[in-house]
Order: structure tokens, then C-alpha cells, then sequence
């Protein structure tokens, strides 16, 4: 059986991260696992379509990042919580916090693109084919269910 002590919780600030939240406060609540909240910072200056990027300058805009970052907490308040803020290319930087923070479970929403997208692969597919854990992924195809958003006090 799986033991799960450390469920690493990504963010992109999308309808499909809330979504996802909801799922990752419940099972860090039923298995009384430490959830580590973590968004990526894209450079500034990076140009982007979907997952192609381009890199440029660091992000200089950290704090208000990190603000929103930390607004991101389980409606719960029995539920440890850790908030990380990294910035790179998203899954390596995701793989890297699975490895730093010895995640036993990763739990990520996906906006289930097509096309060019797709072709040139989602963060979520990275993920979950190179994590040394269990990934769960959850697709949110609208906004967030009433459900999920009291399950969440996200700031948008």
C-alpha cells in the first residue's frame, strides 16, 4: 500500500489548478499528509505558446507572485501546509521540488490542450512520465464547481 506523507501540489492559477486543489486538500486531509503548494514562474521576457518557450529575463515581479501563492490555502486548518515558489521550465522545475521535498504523490490539474500543444507535450504528460511517484492529474474542462471553490480560498 501506498504511504503517503507529502502530496506535492502544483498551481498555475487556473481553473484547473482550483479544481484540483479541492481533490489534493481531501486526500492530504485523509491520509494527515503535509500538502506543498508550488507554482513556476515563467522568465518575464519568455515567449511562449503553450509549453514552447522561449527563456529571457528573471521574473522581478516575485512578491506579488508569492502573495497570490500563499492566498492558496486548504479551507481546512488542520492540514500542514508548505508554500513554494520556483521559477524555470515548469516540469523541471516540478521534478525538481518532487525530489526536494521527497513528494510521495503529485497532484496537478491539466487543461487537456490539442493540437500544437499537445504535439509538443503538455507539462502534465512530462510529469507524470519522469516523477519517481504517483501523479494525479485532474481535468477541468469550465470553471471550477461551487464545491471546489469553497473547498479552496483561491484569489484570482
Amino acid at each position: 500500500m501506498l504511504t503517503i506523507k507529502t502530496i506535492l501540489f502544483e498551481t498555475d492559477f487556473s481553473f484547473a489548478s482550483e479544481a484540483a486543489f479541492g481533490l489534493a486538500c481531501a486526500l492530504a486531509r485523509d491520509h494527515d499528509a503535509k500538502l506543498v503548494i508550488h507554482h513556476v514562474v515563467m522568465p518575464t521576457s519568455a515567449l511562449a505558446y503553450r509549453e514552447m518557450v522561449l527563456r529571457g529575463e528573471l521574473n522581478d515581479n516575485f512578491d506579488a507572485i508569492e502573495e497570490k501563492l500563499k492566498a492558496v490555502t486548504p479551507a481546512s486548518g488542520n492540514i500542514a501546509v508548505e508554500h513554494r515558489l520556483t521559477q524555470g521550465d515548469a516540469a523541471q522545475e516540478i521534478l525538481r521540488m518532487v525530489d526536494e521535498v521527497k513528494a510521495d504523490l503529485v497532484v496537478m490539474g491539466t487543461h487537456g490542450r490539442t493540437g500544437l500543444g499537445r504535439l509538443m507535450g503538455s507539462v502534465a504528460e512530462k510529469v507524470v512520465r519522469q516523477a519517481p511517484c504517483p501523479v494525479l492529474t485532474l481535468k477541468a474542462v469550465a470553471p471550477a464547481s461551487q464545491e471546489c471553490r469553497q473547498a479552496a480560498q483561491y484569489q484570482n
